[in-house]
């Protein structure tokens, strides 16, 4: 089943001609709910994407911009795009990634059934498996919450955006990493009406190139922009249990990714910038450490105090991902062991959303 009219704009941001930018297209071109594929060529001369994307340059509904910024960061190229977008919905891809046929015509069908201002596709790797991210409840198609619903742990904001109500949404800029964080916090949070693809109309993510994301960098870049986020004032406005599930997000998954990815190989700059942005998580929403497990809470003491061996720092990460010992499974604060953010809950909530 076809759409009849095209109301979608999506933007790929490519900074390499060696990329997979025909896949890309390809993929995208085979929705009918498609108006322009805006491509947004980063520092990379527009012949050379041309040339690789063949016969889909000579499709009409494509689009090569130029951007010559000279910053490595992906918010450059995707603000740009953005800015460009005039259809309804505005939506966002890598280059090297692919959408199962007839994708978008699923994501609009979506968006039209529950009057979505946000539709939140099934995302999942090359090989098959699914990204546990977010783990909705199962039953949720439409009007999700964005605390019950776990929206937070779903940073990359791909799928469809309504463009009358988000098209003032940008990219941090600059960012190396995370420059997206602001941008998906911003939806999730709205209050905007948000539904989810069940089965099919995958994204697909192809992990086999190296991607910005994957570099090793400075404690202090990697978290720049949890701490943009948690000094905004409009994420400080937000409600406490607001608060408090953003925060349990941001010590899951880049705070303690930054420590698991530097196992023994720390300097003392790399320390003093991971404490300080622990010590800002805290003042954020303190509560969020009632309902860590016992072993994260003795990573976060390390995370907290540079004069912590390094050594002790990587055991307590190692001990915090022995996921099925009690330590990981019983929160600081026992009375919250149910919570919905508490471990046990979350993690069945994640094998069951791995599993659908």
């Amino acid at each position: 089943m076809h759409l009849s009219s095209p109301e979608v704009d999506l933007v790929i941001a490519v900074h390499d001609p060696n990329r997979e930018i025909a896949r890309a297209v390809g993929s995208v071109l085979s929705s009918s709910a498609i108006a322009r594929v805006i491509v947004v060529c980063h520092n990379t001369p527009v012949r050379s994407i041309a040339e690789r994307l063949g016969d889909f340059a000579a499709d009409p509904r494509v689009v090569l911009v130029p951007l010559d910024d000279g910053i490595r960061s992906p918010s450059g190229p995707f603000n740009r795009g953005l800015e460009l977008a005039e259809a309804p919905f505005v939506s966002i891809m890598g280059s090297d990634d692919e959408l199962a046929p007839g994708a978008v015509d699923t994501w609009l069908r979506v968006a039209h059934e529950y009057s979505a201002e946000v539709v939140i596709p099934v995302v999942r790797y090359a090989g098959g498996a699914r990204m546990p991210t977010p783990p909705t409840r199962p039953w949720r198609t439409g009007a999700l919450d964005p605390i019950r619903d776990r929206l937070a742990y779903r940073t990359a904001p791909l799928g469809l955006v309504a463009r009358e109500r988000f098209g003032g949404l940008r990219m941090t800029p600059g960012l190396a990493s995370g420059e997206d964080l602001d941008f998906s916090t911003r939806l999730w949070f709205s209050g905007a009406s948000i539904a989810r693809v069940r089965d099919g109309a995958e994204y697909f993510v192809h992990d086999d190139a190296e991607r910005v994301t994957f570099t090793r960098r400075p404690v202090a870049e990697d978290l720049e922009a949890v701490r943009r986020l948690i000094s905004d004032d409009w994420v400080m406005a937000l409600p406490e249990h607001s608060r408090e599930a953003i925060a349990v997000k941001l010590w899951r998954l880049p705070v303690f990714g930054a420590v698991h990815y530097r196992a023994a190989s720390w300097n003392a700059g790399d320390r003093v910038a991971l404490a300080d942005a622990g010590g800002e998580l805290v003042r954020f929403a303190s509560s969020a450490l009632d309902v860590l497990s016992r072993a994260d809470r003795e990573l976060v003491r390390g995370i907290l105090d540079p004069a912590v061996a390094d050594d002790d720092l990587d055991g307590a990460s190692r001990a915090r991902r022995r996921f099925m010992t009690p330590a990981a499974l019983i929160p600081v604060r026992v009375s919250r062991f149910g919570a919905r953010e508490a471990p046990l809950r979350f993690a069945a909530a994640t094998w069951l959303t791995s599993r659908r």
